[in-house]
């Protein structure tokens, strides 16, 4: 029998050094060698099982690691301090001097800094394209290329990549495919789908508390190994790792992420049919009207939903900023950016996380003014929560006149 995602991370079972439920923190930066000869062979990477300096690992880093592989059914993980901590290192290791990077141009803002502005510096080049549109992906690889690099679900605009297609397309070209799910924890496995390389940023669904922050890096234990190499492993000499205490406590908040996930996507999808139903410009994966509703369908884990992220288009920043505050004046959540909190949270993205884009690029990928990001949350009456929105939005004028009656 196959296990589901979450199944796998229930299967693990872990006792702490005197019996607790919880296992013991290794709080400690460096490690005891009982020879010489061994403190060597770890130097070189063959001593396994034994712990060197928690800049390279530490029992609770790999705690953490071993649970969110078995999330992500890949081999193993390494976790860091921060998701960029993850995501830089990841295509600095699979990427030198004269190679090419393909990326989808809606990410992240820091993702697209970091390949845009960052990268070239060391004469890795980017070419940003449409990550749906199949044929523009493969046109834009080059002898150069080592990598195809996207998100399951764009931050912010809400694309859905094909992922088992992209993973064909990297097959043939030789080419490694990174795929961040930040946005679809436990909803879609990019692993399952072919992806070689699958990257979270801890801090947002997987956390679930804004408290810390986070990232990993999942894939096969060849590439993690090299990525701890002491001689040459981007993880290990970048220095991002994370400190144990913060890997005790995702660890901790990872056991009621598949309740966390279900709540998110219900209470996103409900929101998303009735804005829908207003007249609103919303998008959402679960929405027919998507442009990638199938795809996402084909690839989903399906009790898991399409998510706890949606988007509308109010027409105007100032629209937006007004609707935002009021928002937050009523109690249904937090002017703020990050997602995954219990509590709605809510951005301008073109003028906040994203705002690292230019704005004719902002313009030409549909990332208007207008754009509000919905990290909807674990509201319990979410109905009430609709009237609320709705409320506000008559009292900010976004709302067309003839629904005005509606409220």
């Amino acid at each position: 029998m196959k296990f589901k995602p979450a199944n796998k991370i229930q299967d693990l079972q872990y006792f702490g050094e005197f019996g607790g439920v919880n296992p013991s923190i290794s709080d400690s930066s460096t490690y005891t060698f009982l020879s010489a000869k061994t403190m060597f062979d770890t130097f070189e990477g063959n001593a396994d099982g034994c712990y060197l300096y928690s800049r390279h690992t530490s029992p609770s880093n790999l705690y953490l690691g071993e649970a969110l592989a078995a999330m992500e059914g890949t081999e193993t993980a390494n976790v860091a301090a921060t998701g960029m901590g993850a995501i830089t290192p990841a295509l600095l290791q699979l990427c030198g001097a004269g190679d090419h990077v393909v990326s989808s141009r809606t990410i992240y803002g820091g993702t697209y800094a970091f390949l845009k502005n960052f990268t070239p510096r060391m004469n890795i080049e980017t070419t940003f394209v449409d990550i749906t549109n199949l044929e523009t992906v493969e046109a834009a690889i080059n002898e150069n290329t080592k990598v195809i690099f996207c998100e399951a679900v764009s931050n912010p605009l809400l694309e859905v990549a094909d992922i088992k297609s992209l993973a064909e397309i990297a097959k043939k070209h030789n080419l490694k495919l990174l795929v961040d799910n930040t946005f679809s924890p436990l909803s879609i496995s990019p692993a399952e789908l072919g992806a070689d390389v699958v990257l979270h940023s801890l801090t947002k669904f997987i956390n679930g508390s804004s408290d810390t922050m986070g990232g990993v890096i999942c894939g096969t234990q060849d590439f993690i190994d090299s990525l701890r190499s002491v001689n040459d492993g981007a993880s290990m000499l970048l220095g991002s790792s994370m400190d144990s205490m913060r890997s005790a406590s995702i660890l901790k908040n990872m056991r009621t992420l598949h309740i966390r996930i279900k709540q998110h996507s219900k209470n996103a999808q409900y929101l998303a049919e009735q804005f829908e139903d207003l007249g609103l410009k919303t998008v959402y994966p679960g929405l027919v009207s998507h442009p990638s509703h199938e795809i996402f369908k084909s690839m989903m884990n399906e009790e898991y939903g399409f998510g706890g992220l949606l988007t509308l288009d109010v027409g105007s920043l100032d629209k937006a900023n007004a609707l935002m505050e009021l928002m937050q004046n009523k109690n249904l959540g937090y002017l703020a950016v990050s997602l995954g909190f219990y509590k709605t949270l809510f951005s301008a993205p073109g003028s906040s996380t994203s705002s690292e884009i230019p704005e004719d690029e902002q313009k030409e990928m549909g990332l208007t003014d207008g754009l509000i990001r919905f990290s909807i949350g674990l509201d319990n009456d979410i109905e009430r929560t609709f009237q609320t929105m709705k409320d506000c939005m008559v009292k900010v004028n976004i709302l067309k006149p003839e629904l005005q009656e509606l409220v």
